[in-house]
Protein backbone atom coordinates (compact mmCIF):
# COMPACT_ATOMS: atom_id res chain seq x y z
CA UNK A 1 0.00 0.00 0.00
CA UNK A 2 1.51 3.39 -0.95
CA UNK A 3 2.02 6.16 1.60
CA UNK A 4 -0.96 8.49 1.77
CA UNK A 5 -1.11 12.28 1.89
CA UNK A 6 -1.70 13.06 5.57
CA UNK A 7 -1.54 16.81 4.92
CA UNK A 8 -5.13 16.45 3.64
CA UNK A 9 -6.50 15.92 7.16
CA UNK A 10 -6.17 17.75 10.45
CA UNK A 11 -3.94 16.69 13.32
CA UNK A 12 -6.72 14.88 15.16
CA UNK A 13 -7.33 12.45 12.29
CA UNK A 14 -3.62 11.71 11.94
CA UNK A 15 -3.48 11.16 15.71
CA UNK A 16 -5.91 8.26 15.30
CA UNK A 17 -3.64 6.70 12.67
CA UNK A 18 -0.57 7.48 14.77
CA UNK A 19 -2.10 5.73 17.79
CA UNK A 20 -2.95 2.59 15.81
CA UNK A 21 0.42 2.47 14.06
CA UNK A 22 2.51 2.59 17.24
CA UNK A 23 0.51 -0.29 18.67
CA UNK A 24 1.00 -2.32 15.48
CA UNK A 25 4.76 -1.65 15.56
CA UNK A 26 4.94 -2.74 19.19
CA UNK A 27 2.99 -5.94 18.48
CA UNK A 28 5.14 -6.74 15.45
CA UNK A 29 8.37 -6.34 17.41
CA UNK A 30 7.08 -8.64 20.14
CA UNK A 31 6.06 -11.37 17.66
CA UNK A 32 9.51 -12.91 17.53
CA UNK A 33 11.40 -9.97 15.99
CA UNK A 34 13.10 -9.02 19.26
CA UNK A 35 15.92 -11.23 20.55
CA UNK A 36 15.36 -12.98 23.87
CA UNK A 37 15.54 -10.53 26.75
CA UNK A 38 14.11 -7.59 24.80
CA UNK A 39 10.54 -6.40 24.42
CA UNK A 40 8.65 -3.37 23.12
CA UNK A 41 5.85 -1.34 24.70
CA UNK A 42 3.85 1.68 23.53
CA UNK A 43 4.73 4.52 25.88
CA UNK A 44 1.93 6.31 27.68
CA UNK A 45 2.72 9.97 28.27
CA UNK A 46 0.64 12.20 30.53
CA UNK A 47 1.34 15.56 28.96
CA UNK A 48 4.58 16.82 27.48
CA UNK A 49 6.62 15.01 24.84
CA UNK A 50 7.46 11.33 25.05
CA UNK A 51 8.48 8.38 22.89
CA UNK A 52 5.96 6.33 20.94
CA UNK A 53 7.46 2.85 21.30
CA UNK A 54 10.03 1.80 23.88
CA UNK A 55 12.36 -1.14 23.37
CA UNK A 56 13.30 -2.42 26.81
CA UNK A 57 15.74 -4.94 28.20
CA UNK A 58 15.22 -7.07 31.30
CA UNK A 59 16.89 -5.63 34.43
CA UNK A 60 20.50 -6.61 34.90
CA UNK A 61 23.42 -5.48 37.02
CA UNK A 62 25.80 -6.60 34.29
CA UNK A 63 26.99 -4.73 31.23
CA UNK A 64 24.73 -4.92 28.19
CA UNK A 65 25.12 -8.42 26.72
CA UNK A 66 25.37 -9.09 23.01
CA UNK A 67 21.81 -9.93 21.87
CA UNK A 68 21.15 -13.54 20.95
CA UNK A 69 19.38 -12.87 17.67
CA UNK A 70 18.98 -9.70 15.66
CA UNK A 71 21.16 -8.77 12.70
CA UNK A 72 24.86 -7.98 12.95
CA UNK A 73 25.62 -4.68 11.25
CA UNK A 74 29.01 -5.91 10.05
CA UNK A 75 27.41 -8.91 8.33
CA UNK A 76 24.25 -7.35 6.85
CA UNK A 77 24.26 -3.54 6.51
CA UNK A 78 20.73 -2.08 6.30
CA UNK A 79 19.48 -1.55 2.75
CA UNK A 80 18.93 2.19 2.89
CA UNK A 81 19.93 5.12 0.68
CA UNK A 82 21.99 7.03 3.22
CA UNK A 83 24.49 5.92 5.86
CA UNK A 84 26.77 8.32 7.65
CA UNK A 85 29.10 8.43 10.65
CA UNK A 86 31.00 11.67 11.32
CA UNK A 87 34.75 11.57 11.71
CA UNK A 88 34.52 13.88 14.70
CA UNK A 89 32.12 13.19 17.56
CA UNK A 90 29.33 15.72 17.49
CA UNK A 91 29.19 18.10 20.44
CA UNK A 92 25.48 17.73 21.09
CA UNK A 93 25.90 13.95 21.33
CA UNK A 94 28.63 14.33 23.95
CA UNK A 95 26.63 16.59 26.22
CA UNK A 96 25.72 15.19 29.62
CA UNK A 97 22.09 14.33 30.21
CA UNK A 98 19.91 12.24 32.48
CA UNK A 99 19.60 8.62 31.35
CA UNK A 100 15.98 7.73 30.73
CA UNK A 101 14.74 4.64 32.59
CA UNK A 102 11.39 2.87 32.63
CA UNK A 103 9.41 3.04 35.90
CA UNK A 104 9.70 -0.76 36.25
CA UNK A 105 13.52 -0.42 36.15
CA UNK A 106 13.70 -2.11 32.78
CA UNK A 107 16.51 -0.40 30.90
CA UNK A 108 15.54 1.54 27.78
CA UNK A 109 17.69 0.59 24.81
CA UNK A 110 15.81 2.09 21.85
CA UNK A 111 12.83 4.23 20.95
CA UNK A 112 10.56 4.66 17.93
CA UNK A 113 9.12 8.07 17.11
CA UNK A 114 6.43 8.96 14.54
CA UNK A 115 6.50 12.67 13.76
CA UNK A 116 3.10 14.30 14.22
CA UNK A 117 1.82 17.63 12.87
CA UNK A 118 2.24 19.12 16.34
CA UNK A 119 5.95 18.35 16.32
CA UNK A 120 6.44 20.64 13.33
CA UNK A 121 3.46 22.97 13.70
CA UNK A 122 5.32 25.53 15.82
CA UNK A 123 8.89 26.43 16.64
CA UNK A 124 8.38 25.34 20.24
CA UNK A 125 7.02 21.99 19.10
CA UNK A 126 9.96 21.39 16.78
CA UNK A 127 12.49 22.51 19.40
CA UNK A 128 10.99 20.12 21.96
CA UNK A 129 11.12 17.17 19.55
CA UNK A 130 14.69 17.92 18.47
CA UNK A 131 15.88 18.43 22.05
CA UNK A 132 14.32 15.14 23.14
CA UNK A 133 15.88 13.25 20.23
CA UNK A 134 19.33 14.65 20.96
CA UNK A 135 19.03 13.81 24.66
CA UNK A 136 18.09 10.23 23.80
CA UNK A 137 21.11 9.82 21.52
CA UNK A 138 23.46 11.44 24.03
CA UNK A 139 22.20 8.98 26.66
CA UNK A 140 23.11 6.06 24.39
CA UNK A 141 19.51 5.28 23.40
CA UNK A 142 19.05 4.27 19.76
CA UNK A 143 16.27 5.94 17.82
CA UNK A 144 14.07 5.33 14.77
CA UNK A 145 12.17 8.36 13.42
CA UNK A 146 9.46 8.28 10.74
CA UNK A 147 8.29 11.56 9.21
CA UNK A 148 5.32 11.38 6.82
CA UNK A 149 5.08 15.17 6.51
CA UNK A 150 7.06 17.38 4.10
CA UNK A 151 9.57 19.95 5.38
CA UNK A 152 8.23 23.23 6.72
CA UNK A 153 9.77 26.67 7.13
CA UNK A 154 10.94 25.45 10.55
CA UNK A 155 12.68 22.33 9.19
CA UNK A 156 13.42 23.28 5.56
CA UNK A 157 15.84 20.37 5.09
CA UNK A 158 13.67 17.84 6.93
CA UNK A 159 13.44 16.55 10.49
CA UNK A 160 16.73 14.67 10.25
CA UNK A 161 18.79 17.80 9.55
CA UNK A 162 17.04 19.50 12.47
CA UNK A 163 18.09 16.65 14.77
CA UNK A 164 21.57 15.99 13.38
CA UNK A 165 22.52 19.57 12.63
CA UNK A 166 24.49 20.81 9.67
CA UNK A 167 27.62 18.90 8.76
CA UNK A 168 29.74 19.94 5.79
CA UNK A 169 30.62 16.29 5.08
CA UNK A 170 27.03 15.06 5.30
CA UNK A 171 25.62 14.85 1.77
CA UNK A 172 22.29 13.25 2.73
CA UNK A 173 20.07 15.90 1.20
CA UNK A 174 16.42 15.02 0.63
CA UNK A 175 15.59 14.78 -3.10
CA UNK A 176 12.86 17.33 -3.98
CA UNK A 177 10.72 14.54 -5.36
CA UNK A 178 11.06 12.52 -2.12
CA UNK A 179 10.55 14.96 0.77
CA UNK A 180 9.52 12.40 3.44
CA UNK A 181 11.98 10.29 5.40
CA UNK A 182 12.74 7.50 7.85
CA UNK A 183 16.00 7.69 9.79
CA UNK A 184 17.54 5.19 12.19
CA UNK A 185 20.14 6.52 14.63
CA UNK A 186 22.83 4.77 16.65
CA UNK A 187 23.16 6.58 19.97
CA UNK A 188 26.12 6.96 22.31
CA UNK A 189 29.73 7.94 21.73
CA UNK A 190 29.87 6.69 18.13
CA UNK A 191 26.79 8.30 16.52
CA UNK A 192 25.71 7.06 13.13
CA UNK A 193 22.55 7.20 11.06
CA UNK A 194 20.84 5.25 8.29
CA UNK A 195 18.23 7.11 6.24
CA UNK A 196 15.75 6.48 3.47
CA UNK A 197 13.76 9.22 1.66
CA UNK A 198 10.38 8.55 0.07
CA UNK A 199 7.27 10.34 -1.20
CA UNK A 200 3.50 10.10 -1.07
CA UNK A 201 2.63 7.10 -3.23
CA UNK A 202 5.81 5.16 -2.38
CA UNK A 203 5.84 2.05 -0.18
CA UNK A 204 7.37 2.43 3.26
CA UNK A 205 10.83 0.90 3.64
CA UNK A 206 11.78 -1.60 6.30
CA UNK A 207 14.11 0.17 8.71
CA UNK A 208 16.69 -0.98 11.25
CA UNK A 209 16.09 -0.40 14.95
CA UNK A 210 19.39 -0.74 16.79
CA UNK A 211 19.58 -2.63 20.09
CA UNK A 212 23.34 -2.09 20.39
CA UNK A 213 25.67 -0.12 18.10
CA UNK A 214 26.42 -3.36 16.26
CA UNK A 215 23.10 -5.27 16.28
CA UNK A 216 19.70 -4.28 14.94
CA UNK A 217 16.29 -5.71 14.12
CA UNK A 218 14.27 -4.84 11.04
CA UNK A 219 10.99 -3.01 11.64
CA UNK A 220 8.35 -3.82 9.04
CA UNK A 221 6.96 -0.33 8.55
CA UNK A 222 4.89 -1.17 5.47
CA UNK A 223 3.05 -4.09 7.07
CA UNK A 224 2.37 -2.27 10.34
CA UNK A 225 1.24 0.88 8.54
CA UNK A 226 -1.19 -1.17 6.43
CA UNK A 227 -2.64 -2.88 9.51
CA UNK A 228 -3.27 0.46 11.20
CA UNK A 229 -4.71 2.07 8.04
CA UNK A 230 -7.15 -0.79 7.39
CA UNK A 231 -9.12 0.02 10.54
CA UNK A 232 -9.32 3.77 9.89
CA UNK A 233 -12.85 4.99 8.98
CA UNK A 234 -13.47 4.54 5.25
CA UNK A 235 -14.33 8.22 4.83
CA UNK A 236 -10.90 9.34 6.04
CA UNK A 237 -9.20 6.62 4.05
CA UNK A 238 -10.79 8.15 0.94
CA UNK A 239 -9.67 11.65 1.92
CA UNK A 240 -5.98 10.79 2.32
CA UNK A 241 -6.12 8.70 -0.86
CA UNK A 242 -7.24 11.80 -2.74
CA UNK A 243 -11.00 11.16 -2.81
CA UNK A 244 -13.55 13.15 -0.82
CA UNK A 245 -12.33 16.48 0.40
CA UNK A 246 -12.07 17.23 4.09
CA UNK A 247 -15.17 19.33 4.92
Amino acid sequence: MPIHDWTRVDAGIFHAMHHGWIHEISRALNRGVMPRGYFALPEQVAGGVGPDVLTLQHPSDQATPIPTGGVALVDVPPRVRFRYRPEQLRYHLRAKTVTVRHVSNHRVTAMVEIVSPGNKGSQNGLNSFVRKAREMLAAGIHLLVMDLFPPTDRDPSGIHRAIWGLDENDETVLPPEQPLQCVSYVGGNAPEFFGEPFAVGDPLPDMPLFLTPDVYVNVGLEATYNSAFEVMPHYWQDVVMGGDENP
